[in-house]
């Protein structure tokens, strides 16, 4: 139950390192003579992001010897009270084409709400059709208690709750956060992300900037090579990396990964 599909090992090649909640501050004490000053609470502030409610970013997949294999979506849907914050839905599509669905027929949706103020996925999804068969997954964080209650529908439904960083981010998320972060040659991070009940580790390192061919022309984009590790310290793919621009809105023009199944690229045919 527990294995990590390929196009869900796309998205965690996207991640990145969070960024820390802030924390409460307290006022001086008040004098003898007056009653005790309560704790302020720090303000609950959005934090800056570089992307746009109804944004969509377009891509080609391709895989292995197929130069199309199929396309692949990323939306910003909106953003709306959730679980006692405010959270941006995004969703991300991804379907072969119509000459490839013919020999293998698959969709995935996958979804996350990430809190705008932490910049943490409160809650994250995966649906995904392969032929007849049809899964969902859910992974709802409880950030308090460092866990996850994880929940796997297919032919019968099971439960689990594992321990988790309380600052783990999912596949989807990590790509937003990603490009919120102000990355520069030289930096090197580590963050944890869960995806399909396992815990694992993605290191990155980030090189210089590459001129990246696209079907949006040529850009020029920091290219970030990424190492993924399960929860047995094991590696999982490899060749595997990503180039974001370095203007204001960090787009991910390409990624790049050698896993099992065969070699992906995905390159940015268009942004909205």
């Amino acid at each position: 139950m527990k294995k990590i599909s390929p196009a869900v090992l796309a998205l965690i090649t996207l991640a990145s390192l969070t960024l820390n909640a802030q924390r409460a501050t307290k006022k001086p004490a008040a004098a003898a003579a007056k009653p005790a000053a309560k704790t302020a609470a720090a303000p609950r502030t959005e934090r800056p992001v570089p992307f746009a409610l109804g944004e969509t970013l377009s891509y080609d997949v391709s895989w292995s010897s197929y130069l199309t294999a199929g396309t692949a979506t990323t939306t910003v849907k909106e953003k709306r009270p959730s679980f006692g914050s405010t959270a941006y839905y995004i969703v991300a599509e991804g379907r072969p084409t119509p000459l490839l669905s013919k020999l293998y027929s698959v969709y995935y949706k996958i979804d996350t709400l990430l809190d705008s103020i932490t910049l943490l996925p409160q809650r994250g999804s995966v649906y995904s059709e392969e032929g007849k068969r049809h899964r969902f997954k859910a992974s709802q964080f409880d950030r308090a208690a460092k866990k996850v209650l994880f929940e796997y529908k297919a032919d019968t439904t099971v439960k689990d709750t594992f321990a988790t960083s309380a600052v783990t981010q999912d596949a989807l998320s990590a790509i937003y956060v990603l490009r919120a972060i102000p990355l520069k040659a030289g930096d090197k991070m580590t963050m944890p992300v869960t995806d399909n009940g396992i815990n694992y580790k993605v290191q990155f390192d980030a090189g210089a900037l590459e001129k990246v061919r696209t079907p949006m022309g040529e850009q020029s984009a920091l290219k970030v090579r990424l190492s993924v590790f399960d929860d047995k310290n094991q590696p999982v793919g490899k060749n595997i990396a990503i180039w974001m621009t370095q203007d204001p809105r960090h787009l991910p023009v390409k990624l790049q990964a050698d896993l099992p199944v065969g070699s992906f690229n995905l390159l940015l045919r268009e942004a909205k």
